[in-house]
């Protein structure tokens, strides 16, 4: 092949009618289109052919995109297409394409193969693609893949892009290694808008980088091949992931347009709510999230031994607000969040909840959702006794001034702590919670010890104690002897100028100890209430 000579193609390239067109477009930068007047034959997806007419051979592509002729004066070279049919294999491995390159509905019969090529910007929409292999693709600008149907995956290992990714209403299918989208590694300087996809398969972000939000608002991500639909630990994401419900107008979904800017999360009259769907397991382990991780209305459906997995996340809100579907399990160890916004109906039940080392401050329940729920997502997450979850609990209601309410919840943690005890410990757990509630509340301390008295006056009026010394000590008085057995460290001077016998040295022995176990928690209470205070 020769060098073009003044914009003319390399003799020997036989240039039919269709590629005579596209080289004469490029060198314009004007849209080659040869789209029929019959929209159902324009389905790069569909089944009608593609003949000759519409067809352009991917070796010429390559040229035009590698070492293309110059442009015509005041003109910008640009490859656009739509409803063209590229035949043959899209090598552009290793290359630096500088022409702006958009193609619309254009279907590709074998497979795009972009690694390590470097590019400005690059949009495919609406195309039909077997693969595309893009590993350590970088661009300046955009990637954007909107509606694109692929069907064995797409590899964007390690590629850098330099603003948005943009896979919008993409559908994807699994390779051989049963991944639909392999990004490993992948940063992006922007957004990565992935909304209202279709994955089938497993879609691998692990450390990935997002400059500012990852959206994947009404997407369905199922792998029944595999133990995950999304696996991305470590990932990173300057702002918000957002795994939530996208608001779809009607005729913008029947006429399958994206919009530029994402889906709008406010709904209109005519539009419709698509929930985000996980059939499968998801992990995050180790992400860093800088705004939130949002979950409103996400719909998880798995597998026993699936879990949605958010092991040691860090973020400043976690919004738990999905529908979960029986089976499955949601592992919240070791993260650590500033707000947790969630509903009562979000979580999984007994034996599918793990908050072993789970911190967060303020708890932010959106619906009904009172302490006993509460205690009951504690329990769930700990069917064999843990004391952390009680003890953060009921740290995040004290320091949001519910100190009545974090009682409760010490309470219940001494009562669940109870059931693991040997018959001598559950034996004294019940006396103590029977009489003062374990000293989480004082009130009742101070009823039992004024009950004591009464009954004690009641005793020592009928069987009064004989003096220490005939003709010395005080005048008998069963009010204050009583007193001054119940009340510890204070000497009314009572208790030594009598001296008990028989049976009621074994009375004044139980006032004694009671007095001590009962005022030690009415002083308890007391300095907890001042310190409130």
């Amino acid at each position: 092949m020769t060098e073009p000579h003044d914009g003319e193609p390399p003799a020997g390239l036989d240039l039919t009618t269709a590629e005579w067109g596209m080289w004469r477009a490029f060198r314009t930068g004007s849209t080659h289109d040869l789209r029929t007047p019959h929209p159902e034959r324009n389905d790069p997806g569909g089944s009608h052919p593609w003949g000759p007419e519409r067809s352009v051979r991917a070796r010429l592509v390559a040229l035009l995109l590698l070492d293309g002729p110059p442009a015509l004066p005041g003109r910008v070279s640009a490859l656009k297409l739509n409803g063209v049919q590229i035949t043959g294999t899209l090598d552009l491995s290793g290359g630096t394409v500088v022409p702006y390159v958009e193609m619309h509905n254009c279907r590709f019969d074998q497979q795009v193969l972009l690694p390590e090529s470097h590019f400005t910007t690059l949009r495919l929409v609406g195309c039909a693609i077997p693969r595309l292999e893009a590993a350590r693709l970088r661009t300046e600008g955009d990637l954007h893949l909107p509606r694109c149907v692929v069907q064995n995956g797409i590899r964007l290992t390690d590629a850098q892009i330099g603003t948005d990714l943009l896979l919008n209403q993409v559908v994807v299918r699994r390779d051989r290694r049963g991944l639909s989208i392999a990004a490993d590694g992948l940063t992006v300087g922007q957004d990565l808008q992935a909304e209202m996809m279709r994955s089938y398969g497993e879609m691998s972000m692990r450390g990935a980088q997002i400059g500012v939000s990852l959206s994947l608002r009404g997407s369905t991500l199922s792998n029944p091949y595999g133990r995950r639909a999304l696996n991305a630990p470590q990932l990173t994401v300057e702002r918000t992931l957002y795994l939530t419900a996208a608001w779809v107008s009607g005729a913008a979904f029947a006429a399958g347009a994206t919009p530029p800017y994402g889906i709008a999360n406010t709904p209109e009259r005519g539009t419709r709510v698509q929930h985000f769907q996980c059939q499968g397991g998801m992990r995050l382990d180790d992400g860093r999230f800088g705004d939130a991780v949002d979950l409103s209305q996400a719909r998880f459906s798995m597998e026993a031994e699936q879990e949605l997995s958010l092991r040691r996340v860090q973020t400043p809100e976690l919004r738990f607000l999905g529908e979960w579907l029986a089976r499955g399990r949601v592992v919240l160890s070791g993260a650590r969040v500033v707000n947790l916004v969630d509903r009562a109906e979000s979580w999984p039940g007994p034996g599918s909840l793990v908050m072993a080392g789970f911190f967060y401050e303020n708890l932010i329940p959106l619906g009904h959702f009172p302490l006993a729920m509460r205690l009951e997502w504690v329990a769930a997450a700990t069917p064999e006794y843990a004391p952390e979850p009680y003890e953060r609990l009921a740290g995040a209601l004290r320091d949001s001034g519910e100190d009545a309410e974090a009682r409760r919840v010490l309470l219940a943690k001494q009562r669940r702590r109870r059931e693991t005890l040997p018959p001598a410990g559950k034996a004294w757990g019940y006396l103590q919670d029977w009489t003062v509630a374990y000293g989480y509340r004082p009130g009742r301390a101070a009823v039992w010890m004024a009950v004591l008295w009464a009954a004690a006056t009641v005793y020592f009026s009928y069987h009064p104690v004989p003096p220490l010394k005939q003709g010395e000590g005080p005048e008998w008085s069963p009010e204050l002897y009583a007193l001054d057995l119940l009340v510890p460290v204070i000497d009314l001077g009572q208790g030594s100028s009598w001296r008990p016998t028989g049976a009621t040295q074994w009375v004044v022995t139980a006032l004694i100890l009671l007095g001590w176990v009962l005022a030690t928690t009415v002083a308890a209470g007391a300095s907890r209430l001042l310190r409130r205070q």
